[in-house]
């Protein structure tokens, strides 16, 4: 290989070896920039979450008389304040991260020109000593051949340009340096804001603690009511859940009898025609995608089994989700589907049952309902209104979601900022 050759793959190297550098560092960059947006965003909706939650403490709070709904808002509402907490101090570490790369950015330009300055100053110094013409000239004319002549002259011609260019350095580190700084100063600005709303935070995370105590402490003496209350909730959960499986049964007896029909094997689970099996294919891949049944709320309740709030000893089994939304609020169908049952139960208010291919959905405690069976409805479209507890000012609206005979968990499906 020859020296020229040589020379060029090692060119083409150095290059590939700057590129790739580049690449990481501009990588690393963004990376960085997605995190502080992503800490920005999810503080956002944490403190719009607070501000729901708030509003429905509130309402829970008009009839005087405290609630365990009250309790579960507050838990609710310190769950997410401490979550929001910690958002902040990622935003804070993130940003002691940033503020230290600047520190050293900044020790770095200076160096830079430091040293610039005192080459510049070497150079200029140089030049005085040789600023007239006829040295440069005596210089260039002292050559031994022509060949040298033209280097000299070369040389005085890329000094001066050299001259200029450690001038233009010079100017482009000092802006450098000047636009570091000022990043600096805004990046301690908003160190100085993030500390102060942590502060801020901390405060009303304590209050809020103090509050729930005082809460839980009168709830105590209502343990009775409350082992009452709950002993019905139990009871009007498996009537729910009775009157599901009906509905589940006469589906599938319908599919046995049209079978028998025409001289099929009956089946043992609903039978999806080509439209109906689109339309389950369509939910699935609508997972976490899905609109609230609910236009705002919080959900106050979980899905699966978890200890009571005031009564660790007793757990609770939700087949579904509890959400707690406004007075007045109106429930919506979650997507596209057929109305399969409207249920009317005793003290429990009425509930909707839409079937979504091999999915259903179940809309619970409903005071008024808008659809009757065999209805199509449309994603969002109004089913009915949500039943207002006035013994306890709250409205919850109970939300389940089935796949055949199986109970999925809500949270998966529902749209994780509504």
């Amino acid at each position: 290989m020859s020296q020229y050759q040589l020379k060029k793959k090692n060119s083409s190297f150095l290059f590939l070896f700057l590129l790739f550098l580049a690449l990481i560092n501009a990588g690393a960059s963004f990376a960085q920039k997605q995190t502080k947006k992503d800490l920005e965003k999810k503080k956002q909706q944490l403190q719009k979450e607070i501000e729901d939650t708030n509003q429905l403490l509130a309402e829970t709070k008009k009839n005087k008389k405290l609630s365990l709904n009250q309790l579960v808002m507050l838990n609710k509402k310190i769950s997410v304040r401490e979550e929001l907490i910690s958002t902040i101090n990622n935003e804070i570490g993130e940003l002691n991260h940033q503020i230290k790369e600047n520190n050293e950015s900044i020790n770095g330009l200076q160096k830079d020109l430091t040293k610039l300055k005192a080459e510049y100053a070497k150079m200029i110094y140089y030049a005085y000593k040789n600023q007239d013409s006829y040295s440069r000239l005596m210089f260039v004319f002292a050559s031994s051949d022509f060949e040298q002549a033209y280097m000299r002259l070369k040389y005085l011609q890329q000094y001066s340009d050299y001259r200029h260019k450690q001038a233009e350095r010079i100017i482009q580190t000092k802006k450098n340096l000047n636009e570091k700084v000022q990043d600096l100063e805004a990046k301690k600005s908003d160190q100085r804001v993030l500390l102060g709303s942590q502060e801020s935070e901390k405060q009303n995370l304590t209050s809020e603690k103090t509050e729930k105590e005082q809460v839980f402490s009168g709830l105590q003496q209502q343990e009775s009511k409350l082992k009452k209350d709950l002993e019905k909730k139990k009871q009007d959960a498996q009537k729910l859940q009775q009157a599901i499986q009906r509905v589940i049964e006469k589906e599938l007896e319908k599919a046995q009898a049209q079978a028998v029909k025409e001289n099929k094997p009956k089946p043992q689970k609903l039978v999806l025609t080509p439209e109906s099996q689109q339309l389950s294919n369509s939910f699935s891949s609508n997972k976490s995608k899905l609109p609230w049944p609910v236009a705002k709320g919080v959900i106050s309740e979980h899905f699966g089994v978890h200890p009571h709030p005031l009564m660790a000893n007793i757990d609770i089994n939700n087949n579904g989700v509890d959400i707690t939304t406004n007075s007045g609020s109106l429930a919506r169908a979650v997507f596209e589907g057929e109305v399969k049952a409207v249920v009317n139960m005793p003290g429990a208010g009425q509930f909707v049952l839409l079937r979504h291919g091999e999915f259903l959905t179940i809309y619970s405690n409903l005071k008024d309902v808008y659809v009757k069976v065999g209805d199509k409805v449309t994603t969002k479209q109004n089913i009915g209104s949500v039943l207002l507890d006035d013994e306890d000012a709250k409205t919850v609206m109970h939300f389940e979601v089935w796949k055949g005979q199986t109970k999925l968990n809500p949270e998966d499906w529902l749209y994780k900022n509504n």
